[in-house]
Formats: C-alpha cells, sequence, structure tokens
C-alpha cells in the first residue's frame, strides 16, 4: 500500500474520531438537558451505536496507519512529538473506553424508564457527570494530537 494511501485512512480514521465525538457529545448533551426519558434512549441508542460504527474502527485504524507511515518514512518512534501523540492517544483511550461502558449503562437506564414510564433515575444524572468529565480531556486530547500531527513541533 502506498504511503498517500496510508496518510489518507489515517487522515479520514482522525476525522471519524474528532466528527464522532464532537457529535457525540453535542447530541448527549442536548438529550440529557430536555430530560425527557424517551430523547434520552432514543440518543443514547445512537451514541452506542456510533461508537461502535464509526469511532471503535478509527480507533483501530490510528495506530496500524500511523505506524506504517513511520516506517515508509523512517521517522523513529523517539521522535518527540511522535512519541508525545502516543502518549496522548493512550491517555485518550484510557478515558474513552470508561466512556464506552458509561453511554452503555445510561442508554440502559433511560430505556428502563421509558419502558416503566417514569423520569431519568438519579444514577444516570452521576453516570451522565462521569461521561461528561472524561469527555473533557479527551476530546482535548484529540485536539492536541491533530496539532502535534500538524505541526511535528520538535521539543
Amino acid at each position: 500500500m502506498s504511503y498517500l494511501v496510508i496518510k489518507w485512512l489515517h487522515v479520514v480514521s482522525a476525522a471519524a474520531l474528532l466528527g464522532t465525538g464532537a457529535g457525540i457529545a453535542y447530541f448527549l448533551v442536548r438529550a440529557r438537558a430536555s430530560a425527557d426519558a424517551r430523547v434520552v434512549a432514543r440518543v443514547c441508542g445512537d451514541v452506542v451505536l456510533a461508537d461502535l460504527l464509526f469511532t471503535a474502527p478509527a480507533v483501530i485504524v490510528q495506530p496500524l496507519t500511523g505506524f506504517a507511515m513511520l516506517d515508509i518514512a523512517s521517522i523513529p518512534f523517539a521522535t518527540s512529538w511522535v512519541r508525545a501523540s502516543f502518549i496522548l492517544y493512550v491517555a485518550v483511550g484510557c478515558c474513552w473506553l470508561p466512556v464506552l461502558c458509561l453511554q452503555w449503562r445510561m442508554w440502559r437506564l433511560a430505556r428502563d424508564a421509558v419502558a416503566l414510564g417514569t423520569d431519568l433515575p438519579p444514577r444516570f444524572f452521576r453516570l451522565y457527570r462521569a461521561w461528561f468529565l472524561l469527555g473533557v480531556p479527551a476530546f482535548a486530547g484529540v485536539l492536541a494530537i491533530f496539532w502535534l500531527m500538524i505541526a511535528k513541533p520538535a521539543f
């Protein structure tokens, strides 16, 4: 596979990570603001599906294409911006994995509330708060990785 094709896959998967992350955050924040269990259940279901269809494949493609480009371009892993990108990628992943579990739990709680005809339980809002608090550094980390990939600073 050519460097150009690998780079294209890398950029597209990075865009999927950023775009899906921003979209998921926007729609889940808006759904939560409604406090309508039916809306939240529907949006949480879509959020879980979007993470499975778009984010998860991009999470796999990113390191594969990144390491392939480093190899083809003979850029050492020890290069400062590469190392920083990798460390941030792992840190973002450490935020994202719990976020997946939180989204799944919020979805189940919202579905249960709809089935029972009740309001969202207090546990939903605690999970949402944790989801939000993990999402902020994860999203900031993705933005920082974009900057590192573009600027390739030496430090």
